[in-house]
C-alpha cells in the first residue's frame, strides 16, 4: 500500500487539542506501525515538508492559521499495552505501550495488575509518547523514574534503549533532541499492595480534580515550575489568578493560577498566546521571575 493512502489534507486541529485551538494541517497521517511512521517521513523530506509528532494534543496550542505541514498523529492506531512479570525477580513486573496509548490507561493498568509506582500517572491526561518526550509528571513523579527502555525512530531507523534518570531532566529528554520519535516505553515497576495502590490513585485522583480546572479546555500547567519557586504562586501574588483581558476565553482559571483556560473552546491561538505573554511580563515586573512555556506551540509564526 502507498503511503499516501494513508495521508489526509486539510485535517482542522481544533478537536485533536485539549486547548480547543487550531486550523488545518496541510497534510495529516495516523500510522499504524513505526515503518509507516518511517515512510511518512520520507514523504515529509521528499516534499519538503515540515513534520510535527502529535500525541494526544494535551501540550499544544495549535494555531488559528494551522500547520503548512504534515502532522503525525501517535494515537488509538499504535495504543497496545503489554503486562509481563519480571523472569529475573518475581517482585517485580515490565509494561510495555506504544506511544499512542493514554498514559492514564498506562497508570490504571498498572494499579490494575497490583503495580506501584505509576500512580501519578493516572490523572495525566497526554500519551505515552508525549509523556517520554517531555518527561511528563506529577506529585513528586515522573516517567524517568519507571522507564528502563525507550523504543524511537531516528534518521529513519529503528532503535531501542535502556534508559536511566540520566536521560531525563525536568520536562524534557534526549528523545526531545535530534528529531526522535518515540514510539513505545517499557517501564519496570514493582508489586504491591493492591488497596494502598488504590488508595493513592483515588487520593491523586480526588487531589487533581479538587484543585484543577478538569472540566474547561486547557494544555495542563502552561509553565513549567521556576527554580526555588511555583508558577501558580507567583501568578497568584500577582494578582492574576481568574484575569482575563477580554471576553475571549482566555482566563487564567480561578481554580489554578498556573492554568490558562479557554472557556467555551471560543478562544483562538492569538487571545491565549496573548494572555500568557501578559502573564509573563506581570509575573517578571512584580518578582524579577520569567515564567517558561512548559506548552509547545504549533504552528504559525511557531513553525
Amino acid at each position: 500500500m502507498s503511503i499516501e493512502n494513508i495521508i489526509r489534507r486539510d485535517v482542522l486541529l481544533k478537536p485533536l487539542t485539549t486547548m480547543k485551538t487550531g486550523g488545518p494541517a496541510s497534510y495529516f497521517a495516523e500510522p499504524s506501525n513505526e515503518e509507516e511512521i518511517i515512510e511518512l517521513i520520507k514523504f515529509a523530506n521528499d516534499n519538503n515538508l515540515k513534520t510535527f509528532i502529535l500525541g494526544n494534543g494535551s501540550n499544544v496550542i495549535a494555531d488559528d492559521d494551522g500547520f503548512d505541514g504534515l502532522i503525525i498523529k501517535l494515537g488509538n492506531n499504535m495504543s497496545k499495552i503489554e503486562v509481563e512479570d519480571d523472569p529475573e525477580d518475581p517482585q517485580y513486573g515490565f509494561i510495555t505501550a506504544q506511544a499512542g496509548c493514554l498514559l492514564s490507561k498506562f497508570g490504571n493498568m498498572a494499579a490494575s495488575e497490583g503495580y506501584e509506582g505509576a500512580e501519578f500517572s493516572c490523572g495525566i491526561p497526554g500519551s505515552v509518547g508525549g509523556a517520554v518526550f517531555m518527561n511528563a509528571g506529577a506529585y513528586g513523579r515522573d516517567i524517568s523514574d519507571i522507564a528502563v527502555e525507550v523504543r524511537f525512530i531516528e534518521d529513519g531507523e529503528v532503535k531501542q534503549i535502556k534508559v536511566s534518570k540520566e536521560d531525563f531532566g525536568y520536562r524534557t529528554s534526549v528523545f526531545a533532541q535530534n528529531g526522535r520519535i518515540v514510539t513505545s516505553l517499557r517501564a519496570r515497576l514493582k508489586k504491591g499492595d493492591k488497596e494502598a495502590i488504590d488508595a493513592l490513585v483515588k487520593e491523586l485522583r480526588d487531589k487533581r480534580t479538587a484543585s484543577q480546572p478538569l472540566t474547561v479546555p486547557s494544555c495542563g500547567s502552561t509553565f513549567k515550575r521556576p527554580e526555588g519557586y511555583f508558577a501558580g504562586k507567583l501568578i497568584q501574588d500577582s494578582g492574576l489568578k481568574g484575569f482575563s483581558l477580554d471576553d475571549s476565553g482566555a482566563e487564567v482559571s480561578p481554580k489554578h493560577a498556573g492554568f490558562v483556560v479557554n472557556n467555551g473552546g471560543t478562544a483562538g491561538s492569538k487571545d491565549i498566546k496573548k494572555l500568557i505573554k501578559h502573564i509573563q511580563d506581570k509575573v517578571y515586573e512584580d518578582s524579577g521571575v520569567m515564567l517558561e512555556c512548559e506548552v509547545r506551540f504549533l504552528g504559525g509564526s511557531n513553525e
